[in-house]
């Protein structure tokens, strides 16, 4: 039966080391939830996952598994499945075999390793393939297998650790649809790792961003693209990233280049310096007649959409890089100067955690 995950003020210092791996996740995870950590190499999302799993001790805090405190429980006892990105498929066994294993070192009947095989066989369209063995079969097969061995165990709680940076793009794709789809089906609580931002929008329900060991923000896909918390979250959920725009703040709003972007004064009061953040999203920021003033370096045609990357000097004399949609279907060449305007933006403080300004 699937079971809420609860991180109580978790911490996790590895030895010999002084910052920490993970440091204070406080996180709930509820019953039936596919939960996706994501953030770049080094953030602690998959330190997280395996403390979770038990696989690694924990230097402060309390894990649970529904009302269960698993904090001190050895991993075969805590009732999860791990699917990895190695398969570690036995190379030996056939597939039914492989997705049977671990139900025979416990000792279940044959009768229902047998049932749960062929279920989670049809579940994973990998009926005709039961007899073959893993070499036999491809990276996105091998995959489905491994999840089959996961699900054949009906844990309370599966964990993911990146299971598609094993394939190539067309199939990682195709393959995130179907754990999307299983997952939904099954009902099972799931936490998910992955680096790639993309997975984590179209897959979770809910996703958490985690930068240097804390966790930076948690809520739906939509509500981190939208209301990001701070400057990192804003500018590592999106693609392409979010231009960041160090800016000078005047009497109507702030600089942009050399150009001012308007902005509501109760906004630019609650920062109280001289200095701030402007972001903007590449398909808010378009080619117009007047604007700050942008040299074209690359023009990127993606057919329903162009592009445009190029530089513009802030007002504390840095050269920023900026990426702008082009709607037009007449795109100006590198080289050429345009003139950018926001439709939309987005206001950060400048100094510590560069949260949003509301």
């Amino acid at each position: 039966m699937s079971q809420p995950v609860r991180f109580d003020d978790v911490s996790l210092v590895y030895p010999g080391t002084t910052d920490p791996a993970v440091s204070h996740l406080d996180l709930d995870i509820g019953e039936g939830e596919f939960l996706v950590l994501v953030g770049p190499s080094g953030c602690g999302k998959s330190t997280s996952l395996r403390m979770l799993a038990g696989l690694e001790p924990i230097s402060a805090g309390q894990i649970f598994i529904g009302d269960r405190d698993v904090t001190n429980v050895a991993a075969k006892d805590r009732d999860i499945a791990m699917v990895f990105q190695n398969y570690a498929l036995y190379p030996h066994m056939s597939v039914a075999e492989n997705m049977a294993f671990a139900l025979k070192i416990q000792k279940v009947s044959k009768d229902d390793i047998d049932r749960r095989v062929k279920e989670a066989a049809t579940l994973l369209d990998l009926t005709e393939y039961l007899e073959r063995k893993p070499k036999a079969l491809s990276g996105g097969q091998r995959q489905r297998v491994a999840m089959g061995r996961a699900i054949v165990r009906e844990p309370q709680v599966f964990l993911m650790d990146e299971p598609l940076s094993n394939l190539d793009a067309k199939l990682r794709v195709q393959t995130r649809t179907q754990i999307a789809a299983l997952q939904r089906r099954l009902g099972t609580t799931t936490v998910y790792v992955t680096h790639d931002q993309v997975e984590a929008m179209t897959m979770g329900d809910r996703v958490a961003v985690l930068k240097a060991g804390l966790l930076q923000q948690v809520d739906s896909p939509r509500a981190l693209y939208d209301e990001p918390a701070n400057a990192f979250v804003a500018t590592f959920i999106g693609s392409p990233s979010m231009n960041i725009i160090p800016c000078a703040i005047t009497s109507d709003g702030v600089t942009m280049g050399d150009h001012t972007v308007a902005i509501e004064r109760s906004r630019l009061d609650q920062i109280g310096g001289g200095t701030a953040l402007l972001g903007i999203r590449p398909e808010d920021l378009h080619i117009t007649d007047s604007g700050a003033t942008m040299t074209v370096t690359l023009v990127e045609e993606l057919g329903a959409d162009t592009f445009l990357y190029g530089d513009m000097i802030a007002s504390d004399g840095s050269t920023v890089n900026l990426v702008a949609r082009d709607r037009s279907h007449a795109a100006p060449r590198m080289g050429e100067t345009v003139h950018v305007s926001p439709e939309r933006t987005y206001l950060f403080r400048s100094d510590g955690a560069q949260e949003r300004i509301v």
